[in-house]
Protein backbone atom coordinates (compact mmCIF):
# COMPACT_ATOMS: atom_id res chain seq x y z
CA UNK A 1 0.00 0.00 0.00
CA UNK A 2 0.92 3.63 -0.32
CA UNK A 3 1.33 5.59 3.04
CA UNK A 4 2.92 9.25 4.02
CA UNK A 5 5.40 8.39 5.89
CA UNK A 6 8.81 10.29 8.23
CA UNK A 7 12.05 8.31 9.36
CA UNK A 8 12.56 11.44 12.13
CA UNK A 9 11.07 13.82 13.70
CA UNK A 10 10.70 17.62 12.52
CA UNK A 11 8.57 19.81 10.29
CA UNK A 12 6.23 18.88 7.53
CA UNK A 13 8.97 18.45 5.06
CA UNK A 14 9.97 15.06 6.75
CA UNK A 15 6.76 13.64 5.29
CA UNK A 16 7.61 11.20 1.90
CA UNK A 17 4.81 9.22 0.18
CA UNK A 18 6.00 5.60 -0.32
CA UNK A 19 5.15 1.76 -0.61
CA UNK A 20 5.09 -0.15 2.97
CA UNK A 21 3.57 -2.84 3.79
CA UNK A 22 -0.26 -3.72 4.09
CA UNK A 23 -1.02 -4.01 7.82
CA UNK A 24 -2.18 -7.48 9.49
CA UNK A 25 -5.55 -7.93 10.84
CA UNK A 26 -5.10 -8.84 14.49
CA UNK A 27 -8.01 -11.28 15.72
CA UNK A 28 -10.13 -8.38 17.75
CA UNK A 29 -9.65 -6.15 15.04
CA UNK A 30 -10.47 -4.92 10.99
CA UNK A 31 -8.67 -3.69 8.52
CA UNK A 32 -10.17 -0.90 6.62
CA UNK A 33 -9.59 0.52 3.03
CA UNK A 34 -9.35 4.45 3.76
CA UNK A 35 -11.12 6.83 1.60
CA UNK A 36 -10.59 9.86 4.64
CA UNK A 37 -8.15 10.89 6.85
CA UNK A 38 -8.99 13.47 9.19
CA UNK A 39 -5.75 15.29 10.05
CA UNK A 40 -6.02 16.09 14.02
CA UNK A 41 -3.27 18.44 15.98
CA UNK A 42 -2.22 15.70 17.72
CA UNK A 43 -0.83 14.06 14.47
CA UNK A 44 1.32 16.83 13.85
CA UNK A 45 2.63 17.11 17.17
CA UNK A 46 3.60 13.34 16.86
CA UNK A 47 5.35 14.23 13.58
CA UNK A 48 7.27 16.67 15.31
CA UNK A 49 8.24 15.61 18.37
CA UNK A 50 6.48 12.08 19.15
CA UNK A 51 7.84 8.47 19.11
CA UNK A 52 8.77 6.46 16.37
CA UNK A 53 6.50 3.75 17.17
CA UNK A 54 7.15 2.01 13.40
CA UNK A 55 10.17 2.59 10.80
CA UNK A 56 9.11 4.16 8.77
CA UNK A 57 6.55 5.39 10.77
CA UNK A 58 2.64 5.85 9.57
CA UNK A 59 1.30 8.89 12.00
CA UNK A 60 -2.51 9.13 12.21
CA UNK A 61 -5.03 9.03 14.95
CA UNK A 62 -8.55 8.90 12.45
CA UNK A 63 -9.39 7.71 9.19
CA UNK A 64 -12.52 6.37 7.72
CA UNK A 65 -13.25 3.89 5.11
CA UNK A 66 -14.45 0.11 4.51
CA UNK A 67 -13.62 -2.78 6.24
CA UNK A 68 -11.95 -5.28 3.86
CA UNK A 69 -10.77 -7.86 6.50
CA UNK A 70 -12.61 -8.43 9.88
CA UNK A 71 -10.53 -9.95 12.95
CA UNK A 72 -11.70 -13.78 14.07
CA UNK A 73 -12.70 -12.91 16.84
CA UNK A 74 -15.06 -10.20 15.66
CA UNK A 75 -18.44 -10.50 15.93
CA UNK A 76 -20.47 -7.21 15.84
CA UNK A 77 -18.48 -5.70 12.02
CA UNK A 78 -18.67 -7.19 8.33
CA UNK A 79 -16.53 -6.86 5.53
CA UNK A 80 -18.06 -4.04 3.36
CA UNK A 81 -19.50 -2.00 6.45
CA UNK A 82 -18.24 1.56 6.63
CA UNK A 83 -16.58 2.55 10.21
CA UNK A 84 -14.92 5.90 11.25
CA UNK A 85 -11.79 3.89 12.99
CA UNK A 86 -9.03 5.87 15.68
CA UNK A 87 -5.86 4.24 16.87
CA UNK A 88 -2.26 5.63 17.65
CA UNK A 89 -1.04 5.82 14.26
CA UNK A 90 -1.43 4.86 11.24
CA UNK A 91 -4.04 6.93 9.80
CA UNK A 92 -2.14 8.07 6.99
CA UNK A 93 -1.73 5.53 4.10
CA UNK A 94 -4.19 3.55 2.17
CA UNK A 95 -5.07 0.98 4.75
CA UNK A 96 -5.54 0.72 8.03
CA UNK A 97 -5.91 -1.75 11.31
CA UNK A 98 -7.51 -1.04 14.15
CA UNK A 99 -9.02 -2.59 17.14
CA UNK A 100 -12.83 -3.22 16.49
CA UNK A 101 -13.50 -1.33 19.82
CA UNK A 102 -12.48 1.64 17.58
CA UNK A 103 -14.47 1.50 15.49
CA UNK A 104 -17.92 3.23 14.78
CA UNK A 105 -20.21 1.60 11.71
CA UNK A 106 -21.22 4.52 9.44
CA UNK A 107 -25.01 5.09 8.88
CA UNK A 108 -26.29 4.54 5.72
CA UNK A 109 -25.90 7.34 3.39
CA UNK A 110 -23.44 9.53 5.80
CA UNK A 111 -20.48 10.65 4.13
CA UNK A 112 -17.62 8.99 5.32
CA UNK A 113 -15.50 12.44 4.71
CA UNK A 114 -17.78 13.82 7.31
CA UNK A 115 -17.70 10.68 9.87
CA UNK A 116 -13.68 10.73 9.76
CA UNK A 117 -13.99 13.69 11.62
CA UNK A 118 -16.30 13.17 14.72
CA UNK A 119 -14.56 10.46 17.13
CA UNK A 120 -11.52 12.54 18.30
CA UNK A 121 -12.82 16.15 17.74
CA UNK A 122 -16.17 16.04 18.52
CA UNK A 123 -15.77 13.22 21.43
CA UNK A 124 -12.82 14.98 22.86
CA UNK A 125 -14.84 18.31 22.31
CA UNK A 126 -18.36 16.82 24.41
CA UNK A 127 -16.10 15.40 27.24
CA UNK A 128 -14.55 18.79 27.66
CA UNK A 129 -18.15 20.31 28.13
CA UNK A 130 -19.98 17.93 29.80
CA UNK A 131 -18.07 14.94 31.28
CA UNK A 132 -15.20 17.05 32.59
CA UNK A 133 -16.86 21.04 31.79
CA UNK A 134 -20.10 19.67 33.62
CA UNK A 135 -21.31 22.74 31.45
CA UNK A 136 -25.36 23.75 32.40
CA UNK A 137 -27.86 25.81 29.92
CA UNK A 138 -27.29 29.78 30.69
CA UNK A 139 -23.31 29.59 31.55
CA UNK A 140 -21.11 31.10 28.99
CA UNK A 141 -18.30 29.14 27.95
CA UNK A 142 -14.71 30.65 26.35
CA UNK A 143 -13.34 28.14 23.07
CA UNK A 144 -9.58 28.80 23.02
CA UNK A 145 -8.42 28.09 19.10
CA UNK A 146 -12.50 28.27 17.67
CA UNK A 147 -11.46 27.42 14.27
CA UNK A 148 -9.84 24.38 14.79
CA UNK A 149 -12.01 20.62 14.32
CA UNK A 150 -12.30 20.35 18.44
CA UNK A 151 -12.94 24.13 18.13
CA UNK A 152 -15.85 24.42 15.90
CA UNK A 153 -17.51 21.02 17.75
CA UNK A 154 -17.14 22.33 20.99
CA UNK A 155 -19.13 25.90 19.63
CA UNK A 156 -21.81 24.23 18.18
CA UNK A 157 -22.15 21.41 21.20
CA UNK A 158 -22.04 24.40 23.72
CA UNK A 159 -24.78 26.40 21.87
CA UNK A 160 -26.63 23.72 21.03
CA UNK A 161 -26.82 22.61 25.35
CA UNK A 162 -27.90 26.81 25.35
CA UNK A 163 -25.18 28.37 26.63
CA UNK A 164 -23.77 31.79 25.40
CA UNK A 165 -20.21 30.95 23.08
CA UNK A 166 -16.90 33.27 23.43
CA UNK A 167 -14.23 31.76 21.27
CA UNK A 168 -10.85 32.81 19.86
CA UNK A 169 -9.23 32.76 16.69
CA UNK A 170 -5.96 34.67 14.73
CA UNK A 171 -8.36 36.49 12.73
CA UNK A 172 -11.40 38.22 12.39
CA UNK A 173 -12.55 36.95 9.33
CA UNK A 174 -12.16 33.49 10.74
CA UNK A 175 -14.33 34.77 13.82
CA UNK A 176 -17.06 35.77 11.28
CA UNK A 177 -16.73 32.64 10.18
CA UNK A 178 -17.37 30.77 13.32
CA UNK A 179 -20.55 32.61 13.76
CA UNK A 180 -22.43 30.38 11.30
CA UNK A 181 -22.08 27.66 13.93
CA UNK A 182 -22.91 29.28 17.35
CA UNK A 183 -20.46 31.54 18.04
CA UNK A 184 -21.80 34.61 20.09
CA UNK A 185 -18.64 37.01 20.48
CA UNK A 186 -15.48 36.49 18.68
CA UNK A 187 -12.14 37.37 20.09
CA UNK A 188 -8.84 38.08 17.93
CA UNK A 189 -6.12 37.50 20.25
CA UNK A 190 -3.78 38.59 17.61
CA UNK A 191 -5.10 42.41 18.39
CA UNK A 192 -7.06 41.55 21.80
CA UNK A 193 -6.16 41.23 24.84
CA UNK A 194 -7.73 37.61 25.63
CA UNK A 195 -8.51 38.32 29.24
CA UNK A 196 -9.17 41.42 29.20
CA UNK A 197 -11.80 40.95 26.29
CA UNK A 198 -13.45 38.21 28.51
CA UNK A 199 -14.02 40.35 31.23
CA UNK A 200 -15.42 43.30 29.14
CA UNK A 201 -17.99 41.03 27.39
CA UNK A 202 -19.03 39.25 30.60
CA UNK A 203 -19.58 42.51 32.23
CA UNK A 204 -16.34 41.63 34.86
CA UNK A 205 -17.63 38.67 35.83
CA UNK A 206 -15.68 35.47 34.23
CA UNK A 207 -16.73 32.53 31.97
CA UNK A 208 -17.93 29.46 33.83
CA UNK A 209 -15.56 27.01 31.52
CA UNK A 210 -12.68 27.29 29.34
CA UNK A 211 -11.87 24.45 26.45
CA UNK A 212 -8.23 25.20 25.91
CA UNK A 213 -6.17 22.98 23.72
CA UNK A 214 -3.53 25.13 23.08
CA UNK A 215 -1.88 25.20 26.32
CA UNK A 216 0.91 26.99 27.27
CA UNK A 217 1.21 30.31 28.14
CA UNK A 218 -2.74 30.58 26.48
CA UNK A 219 -3.87 28.26 29.78
CA UNK A 220 -2.81 30.62 31.87
CA UNK A 221 -5.02 32.94 30.54
CA UNK A 222 -8.00 30.47 30.46
CA UNK A 223 -7.23 30.51 34.01
CA UNK A 224 -7.84 33.88 34.63
CA UNK A 225 -10.53 34.44 32.33
CA UNK A 226 -12.50 31.87 34.95
CA UNK A 227 -15.21 33.38 36.75
CA UNK A 228 -15.94 32.23 40.63
CA UNK A 229 -16.09 28.25 40.35
CA UNK A 230 -15.06 28.54 36.74
CA UNK A 231 -13.27 25.29 35.09
CA UNK A 232 -11.23 25.01 32.51
CA UNK A 233 -11.04 21.71 30.47
CA UNK A 234 -7.22 21.26 29.22
CA UNK A 235 -7.09 19.14 26.44
CA UNK A 236 -3.71 19.92 24.26
CA UNK A 237 -0.70 21.40 23.30
CA UNK A 238 -1.69 23.09 19.83
CA UNK A 239 0.72 25.71 20.72
CA UNK A 240 3.76 23.79 21.38
CA UNK A 241 4.74 25.81 24.47
CA UNK A 242 6.02 24.93 28.29
CA UNK A 243 2.62 24.57 30.16
CA UNK A 244 3.43 26.45 32.96
CA UNK A 245 0.65 28.02 34.99
CA UNK A 246 0.44 30.12 38.29
CA UNK A 247 -1.81 27.41 39.82
CA UNK A 248 -2.41 29.76 43.23
CA UNK A 249 -4.93 32.17 40.87
CA UNK A 250 -7.07 29.50 41.05
CA UNK A 251 -7.57 29.77 44.76
CA UNK A 252 -9.22 32.74 45.22
CA UNK A 253 -11.75 32.06 42.90
CA UNK A 254 -12.71 28.01 43.94
CA UNK A 255 -11.63 27.40 40.27
CA UNK A 256 -10.84 24.02 38.57
CA UNK A 257 -8.33 22.44 36.28
CA UNK A 258 -8.90 19.32 34.46
CA UNK A 259 -7.11 17.53 32.06
CA UNK A 260 -8.51 15.91 29.36
CA UNK A 261 -7.16 13.05 27.02
CA UNK A 262 -10.09 10.72 25.31
CA UNK A 263 -7.71 8.00 24.32
CA UNK A 264 -7.67 7.07 27.92
CA UNK A 265 -11.24 6.96 27.97
CA UNK A 266 -12.10 5.82 24.20
CA UNK A 267 -12.59 1.80 24.91
CA UNK A 268 -14.94 2.21 27.66
CA UNK A 269 -18.01 1.90 26.98
CA UNK A 270 -19.53 5.27 27.93
CA UNK A 271 -16.56 6.71 25.26
CA UNK A 272 -17.89 4.24 22.45
CA UNK A 273 -21.66 4.75 23.03
CA UNK A 274 -21.28 8.69 22.79
CA UNK A 275 -18.93 8.59 19.38
CA UNK A 276 -21.75 6.57 18.14
CA UNK A 277 -24.33 8.80 19.41
CA UNK A 278 -22.58 11.59 17.91
CA UNK A 279 -21.69 9.78 14.31
CA UNK A 280 -25.34 9.32 14.07
CA UNK A 281 -26.51 12.62 15.26
CA UNK A 282 -24.48 14.43 12.63
CA UNK A 283 -25.82 12.05 10.18
CA UNK A 284 -29.04 13.36 11.29
CA UNK A 285 -28.05 16.76 10.09
CA UNK A 286 -28.13 17.78 13.82
CA UNK A 287 -24.54 19.44 13.38
CA UNK A 288 -22.36 20.22 10.65
CA UNK A 289 -19.02 18.81 10.22
CA UNK A 290 -16.63 21.58 8.80
CA UNK A 291 -13.57 20.58 6.27
CA UNK A 292 -12.05 23.41 5.06
CA UNK A 293 -9.43 21.45 2.34
CA UNK A 294 -8.91 18.09 0.71
CA UNK A 295 -5.61 17.00 -0.06
CA UNK A 296 -4.31 13.55 -1.75
CA UNK A 297 -2.46 11.81 0.39
CA UNK A 298 0.10 11.75 -1.33
CA UNK A 299 0.62 15.87 -0.26
CA UNK A 300 0.60 14.76 3.21
CA UNK A 301 3.44 17.37 3.76
CA UNK A 302 1.92 20.69 2.18
CA UNK A 303 -1.85 18.93 3.87
CA UNK A 304 0.82 19.24 7.26
CA UNK A 305 2.16 22.78 6.31
CA UNK A 306 -1.41 24.36 5.71
CA UNK A 307 -2.57 23.52 8.96
CA UNK A 308 0.23 24.74 10.75
CA UNK A 309 -0.19 28.13 8.72
CA UNK A 310 -3.18 28.52 11.28
CA UNK A 311 -5.93 29.28 8.06
CA UNK A 312 -7.77 26.37 8.43
CA UNK A 313 -11.52 26.95 9.69
CA UNK A 314 -12.55 23.15 10.32
CA UNK A 315 -10.96 20.26 9.49
CA UNK A 316 -7.79 19.58 7.05
CA UNK A 317 -8.31 15.81 5.08
CA UNK A 318 -6.06 13.56 2.90
CA UNK A 319 -7.86 11.66 0.50
CA UNK A 320 -5.92 8.22 -0.56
Amino acid sequence: MKAAVYYENGDPGVLSYEEVPDPNCHPKGVVIRVEAVSIEGGDTLNRWRGALVTRPHVVGYQAAGEIVEVGVEVTNLRVGQKVATTGAFGSHAELRAVPARTAWPIPEGFDPKLASVIPVAFGTADDCLFEFGRLKAGETVLVQAGASGVGIAAIQLAKRAGARVLATASSDERLERLKTYGLDEGINYRTSDVVESVMRLTNRKGVDLVVDSVGGSTLQGSILSLAYRGRVSMVGAAGREPMTVDVSSMMGGNRSLSGVFLGAEITTDRVHNNIQRLIDEAARGEFEVVIDRTFPLSQAAEAHAYIESRQAVGRVLLIP
